[in-house]
């Protein structure tokens, strides 16, 4: 994906301020040999821009003084309440050095599952992104996910993904985090629990019935 960025002469918050008001977004570019660098871009192309999973998840090509150059987007500031960028940065990247990004997944045949079709279950989607490591050239837009093989009462990991190649997942905390739960309905789990304490009733009762008492 490409964008076109232009250098910026003047900094400082009344800088940035008359920037904005102008119909112009600050940003920085930095990584790499060469010394971090101001720039500025059309806010309404940028706006458009954001608004695409592959400017946020994929290597970005920036066209910069007649120049392209290779950059991810790192950060993007946004006024509290108006739809209105104030600030964004961009990590030059650099072929041959591994990077750090998070990519979307998209998950997919949810509904072909057993789990889906025939038990009925509550599916939840507890992560739409995983951070992964890669080198710039591997990096995928995103990773697609199938859910064809869910069952009632196992839940997906992060094991169960098959990554591109060249791709490894970054984990912190939970060595293999769930990614996708699998719960049985609330009415079926009523249903079994009172067939359960039906069954257990008699046994409850024991032994034989007490002698009827003399007159």
């Amino acid at each position: 994906m490409k964008f076109v960025a232009f250098e910026r002469a003047k900094q400082g918050t009344g800088a940035s301020r008359r920037l904005r008001n102008s119909g112009r977004t600050p940003g920085i570019v930095y990584g790499g040999a060469a010394e971090p660098l101001a720039i500025e871009l059309d806010h309404n192309a940028l706006w458009h821009a954001i608004k695409k999973e592959a400017f946020h998840a994929s290597i970005l090509d920036m066209e910069l003084n007649g120049k392209e150059s290779k950059v991810l987007l790192r950060n993007v500031q946004m006024h509290p309440f108006k739809q209105l960028v104030l600030h964004i940065d961009f990590q030059r990247v650099d072929a041959n050095t591994k990077l750090h990004m998070k990519v979307p997944l998209h998950f997919k045949n949810q509904e072909e599952s057993s789990a889906f079709k025939v038990d009925h279950c509550l599916i939840t989607h507890v992560l739409n992104e995983i951070d992964v490591a890669c080198l710039p050239g591997d990096l995928p837009e995103f990773i697609e996910v199938d859910l064809s093989d869910l069952k009632k009462g196992a839940s997906f990991h992060l094991s169960d993904v098959k990554l591109p190649k060249g791709v490894s997942a970054v984990v912190r905390g939970k060595e293999n985090p769930v990614l996708v739960s699998v719960v049985v309905p609330a009415a079926e789990v009523a249903a079994e629990a009172a067939a359960e304490a039906a069954a257990a009733a008699p046994a409850a009762k024991g032994g034989k019935a007490a002698p009827a008492a003399k007159k």
